[in-house]
């Protein structure tokens, strides 16, 4: 079974927000994730922290270890926060 980590979108028109999950490669754009690894608010902003990403890095470091492939948007993310490094992001 090829698992993808990607980003789900969510919410409404001007106010979408971004699941960070793992899914089958095969299935449908919407179809159920097969575990949710984080989200990601665009719109959720403080004075510290223009941008917040909440997510299970522990989560993360096992899908990547069995062999899980993210997609360009998701490894920037993990690329920002050195959970994956410029040479692991072989996207096909």
């Amino acid at each position: 079974m090829p698992i993808r980590l990607r980003m789900a979108m969510h919410g409404t028109k001007h106010k979408k927000i971004f699941h960070i999950v793992a899914i089958n490669n095969k299935l449908r754009r919407d179809a159920k994730p097969a575990e949710l690894l984080g989200i990601y608010d665009p719109h959720d902003r403080d004075e510290l922290n223009p941008r917040q990403v909440r997510w299970s890095v522990d989560r993360i470091r096992y899908w990547l270890s069995v062999g899980a492939v993210p997609s360009k948007p998701v490894a920037k993310l993990l690329e920002l926060v050195r959970l994956l490094s410029p040479v692991d992001t072989d996207i096909h």
